[in-house]
């Protein structure tokens, strides 16, 4: 018998999903649109759907019987509580509160059911087969529309007592800076974001990438700012967890040749030599694939390994 789980991305446009053994290999993937309206109804229907189709091979043929589906993992996009079974708040889905997920695609698929938020799911891809694979201690920002974070600890996805953990981008920069939606102000994301960005520049973050591979001074020089402002952030959290290792995500790390060495430059700045000893600093290395992967580490790790 040969065990592998799903993992399931859960996003506002689209669904992505893969069909993984152990060892990280993904034997079969599948894009779906998401429904609109993202109500819970109708994304339960349709994942209910794509899982069939990751259960029998592209023409339709059931799986070899040594083939078993053991479990599955979902990333989505808000927070879950503790155990991973409720997706409290869906970004970007319609009525998405308090969504017992986990409960209702056991109901459906017969299998075992675990969730986590995307920024987290994209820390354990990065952790298991990323940049982050030989780190025991880790953190990753996803630098996008917002900033997400993820902890590892011990190899270990750490969540808190609630569930709400590593929400690192919400962490304050500027007690009297821009209004966050989390009702904090001035917080990592009002800066290092790509609404952060259009704010300051007015620009969007791919225009300015371009300028500044042509030289442009003025964006150069935001980029300069960029860093800097990152790197204060990332210097109150190595102060917190002293990682090993720092991994940037999201849609903005594209831009990282830019921005990265300044960064790293502000945290030799602003920490203290025995906290940041042997800290690297890197950019993330599965792209768009890491919440998946990230999903089914997850449902190996929560669902298989811990009951084994």
């Amino acid at each position: 018998m040969t065990p592998q789980v799903i993992g399931i991305d859960l996003g506002g446009t689209t669904i992505k999903l893969g069909r993984f053994g152990r060892d990280g290999v993904c034997h079969q993937f599948l894009t779906i649109p998401t429904p609109q309206p993202a109500t819970p109804k109708a994304v339960v229907e349709v994942m209910v759907e794509a899982i069939a189709t990751l259960k029998s091979n592209h023409s339709g043929i059931k799986l070899q019987s040594e083939v078993v589906i053991q479990a599955i993992g979902v990333g989505v996009p808000g927070p879950t509580d503790a155990l991973g079974r409720i997706s409290r708040i869906g970004i970007n889905l319609t009525e998405w509160q308090e969504v017992p997920l986990a409960k209702w695609l056991e109901e459906k698929t017969d299998l075992p059911v675990v969730l986590a938020n995307d920024p987290n799911c994209a820390g354990l891809g990065e952790a298991w087969l990323g940049a982050g694979s030989q780190f025991q201690n880790m953190i990753m920002l996803t630098l996008g529309t917002g900033v997400g974070g993820a902890i590892i600890l011990d190899g270990q996805l750490f969540v808190g007592p609630q569930g709400a953990a590593g929400e690192l981008g919400l962490i304050t920069l500027n007690p009297d800076g821009p209004e966050c939606n989390s009702g904090n102000n001035g917080s990592l994301e009002q800066y290092v974001s790509i609404q952060g960005i259009r704010r300051v520049t007015g620009k969007e973050p791919l225009e300015l990438a371009n300028l500044g591979q042509a030289g442009d001074k003025k964006a150069l020089e935001f980029w300069q700012y960029y860093g800097k402002t990152l790197g204060a952030g990332l210097a109150s959290l190595i102060y917190v967890l002293t990682p090993e290792a720092i991994i940037i995500g999201g849609g903005l790390s594209a831009a990282s040749e830019f921005f990265l060495p300044v960064a790293q430059a502000e945290i030799e700045r602003r920490v203290l030599f025995c906290s940041s000893l042997g800290i690297q600093l890197l950019t993330a290395k599965l792209g768009n694939q890491a919440g998946i992967v990230g999903a089914a580490k997850l449902a190996w790790t929560k669902l298989i390994d811990q009951v084994n």
